[in-house]
């Protein structure tokens, strides 16, 4: 028998002294309900009520075993009507990680529109570019760029978005150096190399007329796309960059796509990815789903 059970109907009995009004309260027979206490008397090896045929009472024992037992029930109670409160209303801290390109103003817009609907939720980020262990370091979630084939098993991933990196390069460079106008030009100029992935000396870039192997000049190496970013725009060479970091630039013509007819880039996908589907938080829950909405409007 469950014991949290039975002290539920140990304190009922207790309370209406009856057997019968305890077992009708909580819905199952008597006989049942005097199993339960039966079942805590003999582990407790002491009687905790006496019985007659018209009345129930409490021993000495079964007294202190009753004042006790009824305040963990109450505070069981109190903590278990909590949770569920959390479990309905989004509320308490959301720790986040994310890519480090994803501190843009689109993005931030997003957190700035969820903030709005769900108030009581406190987001906490980590844009580090880490691959950090959600479950070990307490994270709720995690943004990931990748493909699906790297993902964690171990994980529940929820697909939101493509993003779209493009190589791009800031007018006073490529006023300085020339602008290309094949794939085959881009051999030697300035790259400002992403560490994180490996490209090797070389790389593989598709032209309307097939691959070319193109050599560049490395003028720096960074993990943290945002300072990638940032040489970029102060003309130091070309990068690869996620349209996300970059739009506003584009648009107000700080950066500009190199080779805009051809699709010279790579796409990676985003996933929302989280410990378990099993007892999801409302601030899990409605977080995802409202950057599924958000990322779907963008894509």
């Amino acid at each position: 028998m469950d014991t949290l059970t039975s002290l539920r109907v140990f304190c009922t009995v207790a309370e209406l002294k009856s057997f019968t009004a305890a077992a009708d309260r909580l819905g199952v027979s008597p006989a049942m309900a005097s199993k339960h206490v039966m079942q805590l008397e003999s582990r407790l090896g002491t009687r905790l009520l006496n019985r007659t045929s018209r009345h129930v009472s409490l021993t000495e024992t079964g007294r202190l075993y009753f004042n006790q037992t009824r305040e963990m029930l109450e505070r069981l109670d109190e903590v278990e009507d909590a949770i569920s409160k959390v479990t309905v209303a989004p509320r308490g801290t959301l720790k986040l990680s994310a890519p480090v390109w994803a501190a843009t103003s689109y993005f931030t817009d997003m957190l700035a529109a969820y903030n709005r609907r769900y108030p009581d939720v406190c987001l906490d980020l980590d844009l580090s570019g880490r691959l950090v262990n959600l479950v070990d370091e307490g994270f709720d979630l995690a943004l990931r760029a990748t493909s699906q084939d790297r993902l964690d098993p171990g994980l529940v991933a929820r697909l939101l978005t493509n993003v779209q990196f493009r190589l791009m390069a800031s007018p006073d460079y490529l006023e300085r150096t020339g602008r290309p106008r094949n794939v085959g030009e881009l051999n030697g100029h300035a790259l400002l190399r992403y560490s994180g992935v490996n490209f090797g000396e070389s790389m593989s870039l598709e032209g309307p007329d097939g691959p070319h192997k193109i050599t560049f000049r490395t003028a720096m190496q960074s993990d943290n796309e945002t300072i990638l970013h940032l040489a970029a725009l102060r003309g130091m060479g070309l990068a690869f960059l996620p349209t996300w970091m970059a739009e506003q630039d584009i648009e107000a013509g700080r950066l500009e796509i190199v080779l805009p007819a051809i699709m010279l880039g790579f796409n990676s996908t985003l996933y929302a990815v989280y410990p378990s589907r099993k007892y999801l938080s409302a601030k899990v829950r409605t977080f995802i789903d409202f950057l599924t909405a958000s990322t779907r409007e963008m894509a």
